[in-house]
């Protein structure tokens, strides 16, 4: 009995002391939390310490008190959103600890790194930059950052799709962007084969953006070939500074009295983990995925694709009838060369009987006997007789019968033919080891898969398509060595017009087609019917046996062309292939060195070098790569100096770079930059920048049917203009073949109207840019910041394209080419911007407006500045409203322009869009619950014409440790 009591009283004893020997290791830390500027006590901060889960959050005055077992000494992280986290060293029990929290982007204070590539303050960069910080993007109305960044003063975006953008700045906007970098984590997001940035859907996800800096303008001198109009860095979150969980949920809506589809779900969902230990290594990994229905392109209007202008017309208005959104019905012929063509035929079978040839008789062969009166007269007899030549014989031969009108094949709509329900995967990891406190070493990737649409000179179903990035990276203070590569797949993507071309093609031939309507038409007419009657009748008639959207017959052929290579089509047999094969790889090395340390300072010295290689793997599907592999090397070196004078008030840059590429010169491309400090927190700045762009990877080796066939796109390099003879058979201008075939409809053709287009010898060359820029930035006091710039731009050898038509071998038929080219003479724009963001009690502020206009431009060139001359943005928000709610809401409108582009032209109009959100912290949980959407207002527009209209998007958002 002693025995069972004593055990129990033993360890009851043995725990009470184990309690009290841990609490005293226990270390006790109290405090206090306020905001730095307004000496207000900040509510529901962290503290935790760091790299642990131990920790408690401010009261509701500020105060907090808890103990923890860590061994001393150990790191406390003090943080609360929208803050700069400050970090404390422990050596034991503290009490009374004062804790000033900044509030992240105080005006002013900003440190940035890509305008010098070396840090430097936001108002001391010597040229114009925008930055957009972890604490911005937290209080974003817009679904993502990305979507945030046509916010930034100056900035454009063209949206072709719900995950597929176009970031621009300085005007010559277009769908996919080859005159604007984007890098993420130091690598060039491009996609090797495009040789531009496809959004962000292989990028930074939403919780693991540091922040994002955007240079306007030309910076080639520091960052190679491209960004010629700008240059965006994105940098994510280092895995030694935000560890742990944070995940965040978006669910909502958008379609809304869209009547196209209705209502239709919005999701997202965003995971990041990280993890270091012992301050040596750390490693992290996200994850993202988003599902919802696209947009849809409905642009319906009657395009004339050879004069690149819209015209008046619907499909049962104009038998010619071409819609932008339209596709399968840009193949078209001329009705009185069609008809003819029958009547050849019908002759040449003719002639061969009654000749008793064993094969077709040769154009001398029909010609003699032609000439003979009996041979003749025996012929027309035929050919006006026989039951099948007699319509178009008519035709031809009967006045005012047969019109010279060009007719199209009747199309499909971008509706059954595009895949819409969007996809985006995401995820990203690394695995970061410190070899001391300055030297970093980091394996890094990037990979993203999804399906989107995507505008060139066509419209792209991209379907299961992915981008990996992959990097190896050394890295000290004064010095990085990087190296990794680009991996494009195009998965299961095609081109949407080739897909309608070719659907049509499989349930009726166009070599049957086209007789077909223009014999139905005759016989209307011959019967007293009006021309649109006979048109309709025609059209009826032909298209007849035609596959209707969603039937058995429709969905067959359409998976099998969108499955089947382009470079798998044999007409002969029947086969057709719309899909891309795309494997295209980029590899890339750089590394730099910052000398200024080893120089004490007294100057700052940087140099680098790169080397790049492309390897073009299409298989003939995109590129001239069916049988030779292509692979294009480039590589450079930079060298920038500056110094500061008259007491560090004047700091002077110079900077160059040269640079090589395989079909090219090399070329050098310096920089001069001057920033002035007239007051403190005050600064003038001034700069010329040199920038150059070589011809991209498609614009050297293109050669690409588009246009449901009506067009082929060619790189400009001599290799490619010989292997079509368009220096030995040269084609002709697009506006002389134009004016011949106006005087063909006249029914008097003159040839002499025709025009050679000369092509240069040395093919397309690179393009460059020289920049002039002054500008402004300075504190007004500590709660309001100005920032205004001016700017002129002069571009040489600017690259541009030509539609040219040449003849065939037998001179009866024109084959139209679309090829690079460079616009003689100079090109030249300007333009000014404006922004300012004031603190007003604990209010944001915020504005800007950007003014941009083309200038000088050659004859004869075709104006794709596609830029509004005017845009603005107008933003009011405030982190705390009342206790733990917030709100921020931003306003941008634009004004009308006209953009030009290969695939479509025409007015885009003025619109406003506002965007919106509010958020409920949960301090407790460290948590976030945001209400808000995009274009809130729903007033549907378009960035680009041919692109669809983009409506809102509302949503609800749950976020914890964003």
């Amino acid at each position: 009995m002693m025995k069972r009591f004593t055990k129990p009283v033993f360890l009851f004893l043995m725990l009470c002391l184990t309690v009290l020997y841990a609490q005293a290791q226990n270390i006790v830390i109290s405090g206090s939390v306020t905001d730095k500027l307004s000496k207000e006590p900040i509510p529901g901060a962290g503290i935790t310490v760091k790299g642990k889960t131990v920790g408690t959050s401010a009261n509701s005055v500020g105060k907090f008190a808890f103990s923890t077992s860590e061994k001393a000494p150990f790191t406390l992280v003090i943080s609360f959103l929208g803050y700069t986290s400050v970090e404390k060293l422990i050596t034991g029990n503290t009490a009374d600890l004062t804790i000033e929290l900044e509030q992240a982007g105080i005006l002013g204070q900003e440190v940035v790194i890509s305008a010098s590539r070396t840090p430097e303050r936001i108002l001391e960069s010597p040229v114009s930059i925008e930055r957009m910080s972890q604490s911005t993007i937290k209080e974003l109305a817009a679904p993502s950052f990305y979507d945030a960044l046509a916010n930034m003063k100056g900035v454009e975006v063209s949206t072709q799709s719900l995950t597929f953008k176009s970031v621009n700045t300085r005007g010559f906007n277009s769908n996919g962007n080859t005159r604007f970098n984007q890098f993420v984590d130091g690598m060039d997001n491009q996609a090797p084969g495009l040789n531009f940035s496809v959004g962000n859907i292989v990028g930074i996800n939403d919780l693991d953006v540091d922040n994002v800096e955007l240079l306007p303008g030309a910076s080639s001198a520091l960052y190679g070939a491209g960004g010629i109009n700008g240059t965006m860095l994105m940098t994510s979150k280092s895995p030694f500074d935000y560890q742990g969980p944070s995940f965040q949920f978006k669910s909502g809506i958008n379609h809304v009295n869209d009547n196209n589809t209705g209502v239709q779900p919005y999701n997202q969902l965003d995971i990041r983990l990280a993890k270091a230990w012992k301050n040596k290594f750390a490693i992290k990994g996200t994850f993202s995925f988003l599902q919802a229905q696209d947009w849809q392109a409905d642009n319906f209007s009657d395009f004339d694709r050879s004069a690149r202008t819209g015209k008046s017309g619907t499909r049962s208005s104009d038998p010619n009838y071409d819609g932008i959104n339209v596709y399968g019905d840009e193949v078209s012929q001329n009705m009185r060369n069609v008809a003819q063509s029958v009547l050849n035929a019908g002759t040449s079978a003719f002639v061969q009987g009654a000749m008793g040839l064993p094969a077709a008789p040769t154009a001398a062969q029909i010609a003699a006997f032609k000439s003979n009166p009996a041979g003749l007269n025996a012929l027309n007899g035929f050919l006006s007789s026989n039951a099948t030549m007699r319509p178009f014989y008519a035709g031809l031969n009967t006045p005012g019968l047969l019109p010279n009108q060009n007719v199209s094949r009747t199309g499909y709509d971008e509706s059954s033919l595009v895949d819409y329900k969007t996809q985006s995967l995401k995820v990203s990891g690394s695995a970061n080891y410190r070899f001391s406190k300055t030297i970093e070493a980091i394996a890094q990737v990037y990979w993203g898969s999804g399906t989107s649409v995507y505008t060139g000179s066509d419209r792209y179903s991209l379907r299961n398509f992915s981008i990996g990035q992959y990097k190896l990276e050394l890295k000290g203070q004064d010095f990085f060595i990087r190296g990794y590569t680009t991996q494009e797949r195009s998965g299961d993507s095609y081109i949407a017009s080739i897909l309608g071309s070719y659907i049509n093609e499989t349930s009726k031939k166009s070599t049957d087609w086209f007789p077909q309507y223009v014999g139905n038409y005759i016989g209307a007419k011959s019967q007293g019917a009006t021309d649109a009657a006979a048109y309709a009748a025609a059209r009826a008639a032909a298209d007849q046996g035609r596959f209707v959207p969603g039937s058995p017959e429709f969905e067959t052929a359409k998976n099998k062309i969108m499955n089947t290579t382009i470079s798998g089509s044999d007409f002969s047999k029947g086969i057709y292939g719309a899909k891309f094969n795309d494997k295209t790889n980029l590899y890339h090395y750089e590394g730099m060195y910052n000398l200024s340390n080893l120089l004490n300072n007294v100057v700052e010295f940087q140099v680098g070098a790169s080397y790049r290689l492309y390897q073009l793997r299409s298989n003939g599907t995109i590129f001239d790569d069916l049988v030779n592999k292509i692979d294009i090397k480039e590589y450079g070196s930079f060298g920038q100096l500056g110094k500061k004078f008259f007491d560090d008030k004047f700091k002077l840059t110079v900077s160059g770079r040269y640079d090589k590429s395989t079909n090219f010169d090399g070329r050098f491309t310096p920089r001069i930059t001057g920033v002035y400090t007239v007051a403190k927190n005050n600064n003038i700045r001034l700069s010329y920048q040199t920038g150059y762009r070589n011809p991209t990877t498609q614009n050297q080796y293109i050669d690409l049917s588009i246009g449901g066939g009506s067009q082929r796109l060619i790189g400009g390099i001599p290799e490619l203009l010989n292997k079509y003879n368009l220096y030995s058979n040269p084609a002709y201008t697009d506006v002389s073949y134009r004016a011949f075939l106006n005087s063909a409809a006249g029914g008097t053709p003159d040839p002499s109207l025709l025009k050679t287009y000369n092509f240069d010898p040395k093919g397309v060359r690179p393009e460059s840019v020289q920049a002039y820029e002054i500008g402004y930035r300075g504190l007004l006091g500590p709660k309001f910041l100005i920032d205004a710039y001016a700017y002129y731009n002069s571009y040489k050898d600017f690259i541009t394209s030509v539609d040219i038509y040449q003849k065939d071998i037998n001179g009866s038929n024109f084959t139209k080419f679309g090829v690079p080219v460079n616009a003689p003479g100079k090109v030249t724009s300007y333009g000014a911007a404006l922004g300012i963001d004031y603190l007003l009690a604990n209010y944001n502020l915020s504005g800007n407006i950007s003014y941009n206009k083309i200038g000088d431009i050659p004859d004869n060139y075709i104006n794709d500045f596609n830029t509004p001359t005017i845009r603005y943005n107008l933003g009011i928000g405030r982190k705390e409203l009342i206790k733990n709610v917030g709100f921020n809401v931003n306003y941008r409108w634009q004004g009308k322009f006209y953009w030009n582009s290969s695939f479509a032209s025409g007015d885009v109009p003025a619109f406003g869009s506002l965007d919106a959100q509010v958020n409920f912290k949960i301090p407790s949980v460290n948590s976030m619950i945001k209400v808000g959407g995009s274009n809130v207002l729903n007033k549907y527009n378009f960035t680009s014409y041919g692109n669809p209209a983009v409506g809102a998007i509302y949503y609800v958002a749950y976020a914890f440790n964003p």
